[in-house]
């Protein structure tokens, strides 16, 4: 079993604490690793490392900064391998969806980024005034357990181009992609200190880490519940806060679409990654008369979904991260039943060694049932009727988030549709998400934008000089 130390001042540190987090692989329920629980002590030496690199790096010429950003995505491209095992194993990932999913996303959303920093202007003459853009200071990058590379990715990549330092904390859960990762880091050329890691609980080491002084962004990725919580920690000094929060999804079909694209783009976002993720369609929002239709287009669609050890090949579905995950998602099913929701497929734990749970259909749900309502971070799909569009859109938008969203349908109204849902990404029809566009969401889903140049203004002051 490995054992990991904290990252700081361009080495590996020993943390001043004496306990260690026990990392656990979720399909066997053994313990694979151990990282320091990070004490306030150790957040204080590697916050003041970042803080210390901060002056000379945002001074640094950005076409250098991106040479640097480049080194590191050479190093996660020489060691994909290592990745897959890690994300199979601490998450329990299947080995093709971390294959052609998690590594394939990193990869495109860094090359896609560094590719349109290369026009990026940090300095702009307007009518009286030069407007210089630079970084902020030392950024805390909080990330979630379900994309444990990626989610690294998606704010040290911005941050560093932008011209900041970084600190970041993965979640205690799935934190050996962030060891690779900062073993590649110690292997590129990067100034020490620019890049920092510390492990520990979020409610010690990442509530500290938010509230420190010495921290001008605060960036976190995970549950709206906690990030409104990092909100609050921000409040006192007044930093910039990035948040990418929850999602309950919905997927709208219009009459005359594909019925089986529509199944098919509810089933690849709910049971990929067991469903633990922020964008998947759970809601599938179908016309009354259509519903027979769909029930038998699921039924015939799922028949084949293999769940099971996440490292065979032609599984799909693997665990859930762990038992309190598996315990949550199986109290949401309990909750859906007994608001009298039918379960067409599903509805029931897997009884073998790890946290397995069936993937699970409903349907006759109503948008105000708490399944339709509350993001289950599980392989759950709720199917929900509705009278006409007028009503879909209503329905669409009757959420307290606004994360994604896709339509399926003739191709004008679908855009009209599309339109007028409150949610920040819409894919319609066949239509893929773009690695240069910009992710987030509207309401509680967050604040703030992911990818390409709107991903790096984030991580931006702005300053105008009168001469």
């Amino acid at each position: 079993m490995k054992e990991y130390k904290l990252y700081y001042d361009g080495q590996w540190k020993e943390s001043d604490g004496n306990e260690f987090t026990e990392v656990e692989n979720p399909a066997t329920e053994d313990i694979i690793a151990k990282v320091p629980k990070g004490v306030k002590s150790d957040v204080d030496k590697v916050v003041q490392s970042a803080s210390n690199a901060f002056n000379e790096w945002n001074a640094t010429e950005p076409s250098q900064r991106a040479e640097y950003v480049e080194q590191i995505l050479d190093g996660i491209k020489n060691r994909q391998e290592e990745f897959v095992e890690a994300i199979v194993s601490e998450l329990g990932a299947p080995k093709t969806f971390s294959e052609k999913g998690h590594l394939p996303l990193t990869l495109n959303e860094m090359e896609a980024t560094l590719n349109e920093f290369k026009t990026f202007n940090f300095k702009e003459e307007t009518k009286g005034s030069t407007v210089i853009k630079e970084g902020f200071g030392v950024v805390a990058c909080v990330t979630p357990w379900n994309y444990p590379l990626n989610q690294i990715q998606r704010k040290i990549t911005p941050a560093l181009l932008a011209g900041n330092t970084v600190v970041v904390k993965p979640a205690s859960m799935t934190p050996i992609s962030a060891m690779i990762l900062a073993d590649i880091i110690d292997n590129t050329d990067l100034p020490k200190g620019v890049f920092n890691l510390v492990t520990g609980s979020g409610s010690v080491v990442g509530d500290y880490l938010t509230k420190h002084k010495d921290v001008s962004v605060v960036s976190f990725t995970g549950s709206t519940s906690v990030g409104s919580d990092m909100y609050k920690n921000a409040a006192p000094n007044i930093k910039k806060v990035v948040l990418e929060l929850g999602g309950k999804s919905p997927l709208i079909y219009l009459k005359g679409g594909d019925v089986e694209l529509a199944v098919n783009k509810a089933a690849t976002t709910f049971l990929d990654n067991a469903g633990q993720s922020c964008v998947a369609l759970t809601r599938l929002l179908v016309p009354n008369d259509q519903l027979d239709e769909f029930k038998s287009v699921i039924k015939d669609q799922y028949k084949n979904i293999i769940v099971g050890d996440p490292t065979e090949e032609d599984v799909d579905v693997g665990p859930l991260i762990s038992a309190g995950q598996k315990e949550t998602v199986l109290n949401y099913i309990e909750k859906g039943k007994e608001e009298g929701a039918e379960i067409l497929l599903g509805g029931d734990e897997i009884d073998r060694e790890g946290y397995f749970v069936e993937p699970t259909v409903f349907v006759n749900v109503t948008n105000d049932m708490t399944i339709a309502q509350e993001e289950i971070f599980g392989p759950v799909l709720s199917v929900i009727t509705y009278d006409n569009v007028e009503n879909a859109v209503e329905i669409a938008n009757d959420s307290d988030y606004g994360l994604s969203g896709a339509v399926v349908g003739p191709h004008e109204q679908a855009i009209e549709v599309a339109q007028k849902m409150r949610t920040g990404n819409i894919t319609v029809n066949e239509a893929q998400v773009s690695p240069e566009a910009p992710f987030g969401g509207y309401k509680e889903s967050g604040l703030g934008r992911e990818n390409g140049v709107y991903g790096i203004e984030d991580y931006l002051e702005i300053k105008a000089i009168f001469s």
